[in-house]
């Protein structure tokens, strides 16, 4: 049987971005993926958010998205554009990108972390004890983990055998997605109706025609067809174009769910699998991404013996009011999509509202990610939100506060006196920089903020506390945070024992 601190279910956009922070973190992590290949039909999701642009810069990876990808306004609010080019950020867009690249991208920079991929498999099930998860694969083979985290989409084999509840809302629409070649010349571009949005495009090597186009009736069961889509175009142009050839045919769905707990004991759950919804507004493989990039680093410290167990119960306390959010969001758009006399009516409503400024930012900041706000207690208007990226003046030369995230190791910026504060104690966990700053600090949505003395930031970008000239609160926060210091253990605090010391009876990764 092989060990490993940490097994992944699942080998997506967000098992690869979790898998990328535990290896950068000094985890031993492996992904149990069912693919043989990292290759994936079809175009699915389309595309980075800001945000999510802005965390793969922290890990100084996002310019391999930006060459692959089309930089562009794409945030939108039903498809009511809303533009983000005058918020406070290096990265004031969106970025139009498959998932098929953005899961090659992400599989290049974790091969190049060495991350054990095992492929062509599926886990079928898993028993967790106090030290540990038995996961058990399909090809017969099983491994032994201190953690088990569940990326294996919305029909979560995970979530279900951990017993962790779905609740939410059935579906009201069914759509078919597919990669398909057409004889006759289609009618480009998007059509709305009482059912909603139907689209034809043509993809990037001319041949293939990408539909979206939904269907009449609701509660098909098995794999969505040829003839199915044949159905459905018919139903809506008046004819199938001759479609045939199809690469990729799928159904999707509204259903709207949540998992009632993102972590059962040893066994956590990322992206999909605890949290499904419509497509629409594109925040599904984005806000799986920002789960992995808060999960990660939380995870890691809790496997090396850094911080104990009840770090990881603060990932379900900020994820799911974010995903909780997100699905109210998307269920508001879904319902504009359709067409009729009272929706265009209220299309027409919200489109003359989000033209103003104040609902703009506001709808904007919170579609694009940029405004997530994690509740860490009162205080300065920067806690619990992402750090914006200054240009800083350093000892060692100007720095962007983005660069000192690459490593995914906390900071703590002092901008008073030189060495004004001590962290001796964690100083190999945590970077300590004296900085200067000119520039004006602005967060989005919120506007200007006062300049702190201090802050600490988070591995995932998010200010962790926020200094005075006194420096109130910052032991306590060093500890929340990143584990006790090595001086409280020696005067008799009970030492952390790391999770990966299960693998001593004998286990190899």
């Amino acid at each position: 049987m092989t060990g490993h601190a940490v097994v992944i279910a699942g080998g997506g956009p967000t098992g690869l971005m979790l898998a990328g922070e535990l290896a950068l973190a000094g985890a031993d992590v492996a992904i149990v993926e069912r693919r043989a290949s990292q290759d994936l039909p079809g175009s699915r999701a389309g595309g980075l958010h800001s945000r999510t642009i802005e965390v793969l810069d922290q890990r100084g990876i996002a310019d391999r998205f930006l060459a692959q990808g089309q930089i562009a306004q794409v945030q939108s609010f039903a498809r009511i554009p809303l533009d983000i080019s005058d918020f406070p950020t290096r990265h004031p867009y969106g970025l139009g990108l498959w998932q098929s690249h953005v899961e090659r991208i992400l599989g290049g920079w974790v091969e190049e972390l060495a991350v054990p991929i095992y492929r062509g498999c599926d886990v079928t099930g898993f028993a967790q004890d106090g030290t540990g998860v038995d996961v058990e694969l399909s090809d017969g083979r099983s491994l032994r983990a201190g953690y088990l985290v569940g990326c294996d989409g919305g029909r979560s084999l995970i979530r279900k055998v951990a017993g962790i509840g779905f609740p939410g809302w059935d579906p009201t629409s069914s759509s078919l997605v597919a990669e398909v070649e057409m004889d006759g010349e289609p009618e480009w571009g998007l059509r709305r109706d009482d059912k909603g949005i139907h689209s034809l495009d043509r993809l990037e090597d001319g041949e293939q025609v990408r539909v979206v186009v939904r269907e009449r009736h609701i509660g098909h069961t098995g794999e969505a067809t040829l003839r199915d889509l044949s159905e459905a175009l018919i139903a809506v142009w008046g004819t199938d174009y001759g479609v045939h050839s199809p690469v990729w045919i799928s159904r999707f769905t509204d259903m709207t769910r949540q998992a009632a707990s993102y972590r059962d004991r040893r066994v956590l759950l990322a992206g999909d699998a605890a949290h499904m919804h419509s497509p629409v507004g594109g925040q599904g493989l984005n806000t799986g991404v920002q789960d992995a990039v808060n999960l990660g680093w939380k995870l890691a410290q809790v496997v090396r013996g850094i911080s104990p167990e009840n770090l990881l119960d603060t990932y379900h306390a900020e994820r799911h009011p974010v995903a909780a959010r997100v699905l109210q969001t998307t269920m508001a758009q879904t319902a504009l999509t359709r067409s009729d006399a009272r929706v265009d009516a209220l299309r027409g409503t919200m489109s003359e509202l989000l033209s103003m400024e104040g609902p703009r930012k506001r709808l904007a900041g919170m579609m694009s990610g940029l405004d997530i706000h994690y509740d860490l207690g009162a205080g300065h208007p920067l806690l619990g939100r992402r750090m914006p990226d200054l240009d800083l003046a350093t000892a060692s030369g100007p720095l962007r506060v983005f660069t000192l995230l690459h490593d995914a190791r906390p900071v703590l910026l002092n901008f008073g006196e030189p060495s004004g504060l001590d962290i001796t104690p964690r100083i190999e966990r945590i970077q300590f920089v004296d900085a200067k700053c000119a520039g004006v600090w602005e967060l989005p949505a919120l506007g200007q903020v006062t300049a702190p003395t201090a802050v600490l930031i988070r591995p995932d970008g998010y200010v962790a506390w926020v200094g005075d000239i006194t420096h109130s609160g910052l032991p306590d926060a060093l500890t929340t945070w990143f584990g006790p210091s090595a001086a409280a253990t020696r005067c008799g605090q009970k030492p952390i024992r790391p999770a990966t010391q299960f693998l001593d009876t004998g286990l190899t990764a």
